[in-house]
């Protein structure tokens, strides 16, 4: 049973950030020290409004947030399905 709500909470993982409103992460503050700090993104800095723009398939505006996305998206997903394939094997 246990195994069964990993592998429904691994795979809602694509719906949940397909439904996440862009507005309230654009309207949220930065956690970025490095941003804070020096007042300047980082190489990470959108990175999550980067994959949530790709789940949502808006991939331009994606890379607008962050270039970085389409290393890090493809990484994600892939990792991903390897998590739902490992889980799935233990069901």
């Amino acid at each position: 049973m246990k195994q069964k709500l990993m592998l429904l909470g691994v795979i809602s993982i694509p719906v949940v950030l397909f439904f996440i409103p862009m507005a309230w992460l654009e309207g949220a503050g930065t956690i970025c020290l490095f941003k804070n700090i020096f007042g300047v993104e980082c190489w990470g800095c959108g990175i999550t409004r980067a994959i949530v723009s790709m789940a949502q398939l808006e991939p331009k505006k994606a890379i607008e947030y962050n270039w970085a996305v389409v290393i890090v998206f493809p990484i994600f997903c892939w990792v991903w399905i390897k998590w739902v394939i490992k889980i799935s094997k233990f069901t």
